[in-house]
């Protein structure tokens, strides 16, 4: 990730989590705070205490799942470091998913106002997404991510090896992102991902590797250019507004991340037909991607316009102009857009069915 000096590597390929090397040149200190889950903890925490031996290595274990990506439990990672006495050349280390990641993330950056931090994401979002870029926060219960801080990791260390033990469900889910770098700015990977879709589900090593490799490229061009999402950086937020809504209208947890981004996506596709931007041979096209990658593509019953509106409306992409979403031109040509009908939005929401013109 090219930062000037907050420039960082990313490693990805399998059994990284071991590799001791790869983490000695971005530890400054000696004390070290590995923050987990309850679930990665039992599977690979060992690997990285022994990866560590020479350091100091306490650690948190945190609930997992989304619906504890909270103020409350995030407390528990500054009590950790402040009864071990962790002074401001510690190192703390995200051992998990998205939401280990953000929380040791958002605390590494406040805690006395900064420390480092390592990532090392072990779901596919996260080694595609989360992980990379320097977004960290909590959520509030009127709307997801709205707590935070910009902090850039020292490095990370995606071990591809981790992916052996995620579930179909969270696997699917961590195709959505990878499938939004298609869709924003790269039509020629999202062709790729059609035709390789059934070797990315199954796991294929290479096919991993390179969807992972492709997609981090694709992020950290765009963060470099901007890095606190003054401009281009919003475009990765493709389908993350009305996925958001969706998070935190059906209770935290309820849908995975990439789950509610997928369904987002087809929805901001919806409504760029509706305009006229999209072609709708590209809106089947992206629709059927999803189906393909075990998506769902149609927002939960409970969800109508109404309440849709009322929870984008609390969204960082708002601003004193209104609600800005990122809608699509063509695959691969993805655009921040004030200027939509409110009337076609409505449509959208209320999944009325759009006039197909010849």
């Amino acid at each position: 990730m090219e930062l000037g000096e907050r420039s960082y590597p990313i490693h990805i390929g399998p059994g990284l989590l071991s590799e001791t090397a790869l983490y000695e040149p971005h530890i400054r200190g000696r004390q070290i705070m590995l923050v987990t889950n309850e679930t990665v903890a039992p599977l690979y925490a060992d690997a990285v205490r022994n990866a560590l031996s020479a350091y100091q290595v306490e650690s948190v274990v945190l609930p997992d799942g989304e619906a504890f990506k909270n103020l409350d439990v995030l407390n528990l990672i500054y009590d950790a470091l402040l009864k071990n006495r962790f002074n401001r050349n510690c190192c703390l280390i995200a051992l998990g998913g998205g939401v280990i990641g953000d929380m040791a993330g958002f605390a590494a950056a406040t805690y006395q106002r900064g420390v480092d931090f390592i990532q090392l994401p072990t779901t596919l979002l996260a080694q595609v997404d989360s992980s990379v870029g320097g977004k960290t926060g909590v959520n509030h219960p009127l709307g997801k991510n709205m707590i935070g801080a910009f902090h850039q990791p020292r490095c990370v260390l995606a071990d591809t090896t981790t992916l052996n033990t995620l579930d179909s469900r969270q696997l699917s889910a961590g195709i959505a992102e990878i499938i939004k770098y298609g869709l924003i700015g790269d039509a020629e990977f999202f062709a790729y991902l059609e035709q390789n879709m059934e070797q990315l589900k199954n796991r294929d090593t290479a096919t991993l590797i390179y969807a992972i490799e492709r997609s981090c490229q694709c992020k950290a061009d765009i963060v470099a250019a901007d890095e606190r999402e003054s401009g281009r950086r919003a475009l990765l937020n493709l389908g993350h507004t009305f996925g958001h809504a969706i998070e935190t209208g059906t209770g935290y947890g309820n849908w995975l991340h990439g789950e509610a981004v997928a369904t987002g996506m087809a929805m901001a596709a919806d409504l760029s037909a509706r305009h006229g931007w999209l072609d709708h041979a590209d809106v089947a096209r992206i629709d059927a991607l999803l189906a393909a990658a075990g998506l769902p593509a149609t927002p939960p019953d409970s969800m109508n316009g109404e309440r849709f509106l009322e929870l984008m409306a609390v969204d960082k992409k708002a601003d004193d102009h209104g609600l800005r979403l990122i809608l699509l031109d063509a695959i691969g040509q993805a655009k921040v857009c004030s200027d939509y009908d409110g009337e076609m939005l409505n449509e959208t929401l209320e999944r009325k069915p759009a006039a197909i013109s010849s």
